[in-house]
């Protein structure tokens, strides 16, 4: 008994969490995480290329820019 009420009550919270996501967006409400600037990733590409092509690991260049190593390998691969 005490479960069916607890799982209804889970859904009327998720109801009220939708619409209230639903209502920030109408209003203009940006949701996740902002788009990166193409001239900055291009930046320190150039940066962190440059830093392997002079005999760096990926991880120190990747690290050099403040990024992780997959990150390096994923933007670069999408350049």
């Amino acid at each position: 008994m005490l479960a069916t009420l607890a799982e209804y009550e889970r859904e009327l919270i998720t109801e009220r969490v939708n619409a209230g996501i639903v209502a920030a967006k109408l209003n203009g409400a940006k949701f996740g995480r902002p788009p990166l600037d193409p001239d900055e990733i291009a930046e320190k590409l150039a940066i962190a290329e440059d830093a392997r092509a002079k005999g760096r690991t990926a991880e120190d260049a990747a690290r050099l820019v403040g990024w992780s190593r997959a990150t390096l390998y994923r933007l670069r691969m999408s350049a």
